[in-house]
């Protein structure tokens, strides 16, 4: 998973975007996260990492990335919802107050979901996907862009809920 967007105009407050990831188990898929990824962390078992953690959105490509070894998680775990959060330190800010905002989520070298925040660019945190185990315990993914306006503490309690 990679985020990547453009840092502030000098003289601003940094623009800081986080990747989250929330991990639910399968006799509770939709209550309370088992334990949430974030910035700068990884899951206990070692299977989701924060690669990249940036604050300021300034170099080239990627600023931040995670990687989720889904293969290796135990079958307590059916769900990982993947997210994105913008802390709000400095002030409210949304994805349309952040230019060139985008997510990508790829197996290998083939995207799986691809995302500018532009449906929901009044959010200041939105979901991306849904990582889900079928009965047979295969991973499916789904693309779930859905935007909160959340906190990013709120948020890691938020983005696992059943919303349909």
């Amino acid at each position: 998973m990679a985020l990547k967007w453009d840092p502030s105009p000098i003289g601003e407050p940094a623009h800081d975007l986080d990747i989250v990831a929330g991990t639910y188990r399968a006799a509770d898929p939709y209550g309370e996260p088992a334990y949430l990824v974030h910035f700068d962390s990884r899951s206990p078992d070692g299977t989701i990492n924060l690669n990249r953690d940036s604050r300021t959105g300034q170099g080239l490509g990627t600023d931040e990335s995670m990687t989720l070894e889904l293969e290796r998680l135990s079958p307590e775990y059916a769900r990982v919802v993947v997210g994105i959060t913008i802390q709000q330190g400095s002030g409210r800010k949304t994805f349309g107050d952040v230019p060139n905002t985008s997510v990508r989520i790829l197996e290998g070298y083939t995207e799986l979901v691809t995302s500018d925040f532009t449906g929901v660019s009044g959010a200041t945190s939105a979901t991306v996907a849904v990582f889900a185990r079928d009965e047979s315990g295969e991973w499916g993914i789904q693309s779930a862009i859905r935007g909160f306006d959340a906190e990013p503490e709120d948020f890691g309690r938020l983005m696992g809920k059943d919303y349909s």
